[in-house]
């Protein structure tokens, strides 16, 4: 038997049957970073909320407000559950109507990615997107449409997450206790993100009723309007961001602000970098909210420097909700995410327009002046490799060639060995953007990518400079 089969016979788990799904929520691990925490003394451990039935930190909340509308008779059997969600909370809830039996209506802002528009479809909800560019009390801003459809929906609830004091008292209940007793109260600074501000108000309430030296820290997204408020008393101008599921254009009811010590924001680009670096470097698959929370926890364990003390935080939910944005270069690049320093020579070349990724324009020694010119004419470009049995023996210059032929137009009937310019230097295809502009310099306008052993693409110096153009 190996050592990891050991490991895991050592360690039982759910060694008796559940009666149905929601049975199985809660109760998830706590694991420690190593890789990303380099050069930090104070431990640092992720609460894996992705590792719930339905991925995310929200199955907490679903069964709650379900089971909280029961007892108060405001659902009875065959009704509805409407919910205005970033779906994570709608999972949340159809996980716990699926096994009772109630019709579940969503509206969800186009802004959240496709994956949770369909994962909350194969669980049979209905499913409304509505717009995310536009103000809290307009009539399609989807927590007022949720209202709505809820008024005039018979047999029908409004799970109202924001408001609805079952949100935090199941974080108070089940996700504090788990983590007063995993650390065995060793616990000193929690860190988590305000959506609705049950996790944060939930945990810190417990928390803190425990040890009230417990610090308790909130992320934000900079553009929401949470950090802005606590720092100021007054609600500053919300702006539009990218991660999905926490931060506000308003103050959420289940979110209690004296509960928070502190604040901080978060770029786009640090959050979403972080969900892919705790990706490739923990094996942790998570969203962009998870690595907003755990750069925070990563600057508070590297100020406090203290190996005594026990950062925790939330991995809010799967990165499996996010492979059509956070986990697609594509779309990375177009918002302008990706880090320069993490872009690739083969990042460069499928990300330039101009042609198929993967295709190099270029002519053979004995091709005359005449069609190259044509070849540059065509494709406009400024820069064209000559290439004899796969590699590269020299290169054309457009103004250079123009000039000779301007000067005689006799060279057009010659070949262009005859004219070309010193060879290209040829980059691997994972050679970084830095390793790229080493090589760009008056007498190399251009730089060639091999990938599979073969020229794959060329990037010129106006190639790198309106990348880092557009990068900013």
């Amino acid at each position: 038997m190996t050592d990891f089969a050991d490991q895991l016979l050592a360690r039982p788990r759910h060694t008796r049957p559940y009666a149905n799904i929601v049975e199985a929520v809660g109760w998830t691990p706590l694991i420690r970073l190593n890789r990303v925490t380099a050069g930090i003394r104070t431990p640092v451990y992720g609460k894996a909320e992705f590792m719930n039935p339905g991925g995310s930190v929200k199955d907490r909340v679903g069964p709650a407000i379900i089971e909280a509308a029961e007892r108060a008779g405001e659902l009875r059997p065959g009704g509805t559950v409407v919910e205005g969600t970033s779906g994570n909370t709608g999972v949340g809830l159809a996980l716990a109507a699926a096994i009772k039996g109630y019709r579940c209506i969503f509206t969800i802002p186009d802004k959240m990615s496709q994956e949770k528009v369909r994962l909350l479809k194969a669980f049979g909800a209905e499913v409304i997107v509505t717009p995310t560019a536009v103000a809290p009390d307009h009539p399609d801003n989807y927590v007022m449409m949720a209202k709505r459809i809820a008024e005039e929906t018979p047999n029908a609830i409004l799970a109202n997450q924001f408001y609805n004091q079952a949100n935090p008292e199941a974080h108070y209940a089940t996700t504090a206790p788990e983590i007063w007793e995993q650390t065995e109260g060793r616990v000193t600074h929690f860190v988590s993100a305000a959506g609705t501000g049950g996790t944060l108000t939930g945990v810190g309430r417990y928390l803190k009723e425990r040890n009230p030296a417990v610090r308790i820290i909130g992320g934000d997204p900079v553009g929401s309007i949470i950090a802005g408020y606590a720092a100021t008393g007054s609600k500053p101008e919300a702006a539009p961001y990218k991660v999905e599921g926490i931060g506000q254009d308003k103050i959420p009811g289940t979110l209690d602000m004296s509960v928070v010590d502190e604040w901080r924001s978060v770029e786009d680009r640090a959050s979403l970098g972080m969900a892919r670096r705790l990706t490739r470097e923990e094996g942790l698959f998570v969203g962009g909210s998870a690595g907003l929370i755990c750069q925070v926890a990563l600057e508070v364990a590297r100020e406090i420097d203290d190996p005594e003390a026990c950062v925790v935080f939330i991995l809010c939910d799967t990165g499996e909700r996010y492979l059509s944005k956070i986990f697609n270069d594509e779309w990375m690049r177009e918002n302008r995410l990706l880090e320069p320093s993490r872009v690739t020579a083969r990042d460069m070349v499928s990300g330039k327009e101009d042609k198929a990724p993967g295709q190099l324009i270029a002519v053979a020694p004995e091709t005359p002046v005449r069609q190259a010119l044509g070849f540059i004419t065509q494709h406009n470009i400024s820069q064209l490799p000559v290439v004899s049995e796969g590699d590269c023996v020299g290169h054309i210059s457009e103004a250079s060639l123009m000039s000779r032929v301007l000067e005689n137009t006799a060279t057009l009937e010659q070949s262009v060995q005859h004219l070309m310019d010193a060879p290209l230097p040829v980059v691997d295809a994972h050679v970084d953007l830095p390793g790229i502009t080493r090589l760009l310099n008056r007498q190399n306008p251009a730089v060639l990518v091999r990938h599979d052993g073969r020229l794959a693409g060329i990037i010129t110096r106006y190639d790198v400079l309106r990348y880092l153009t557009d990068a900013r």
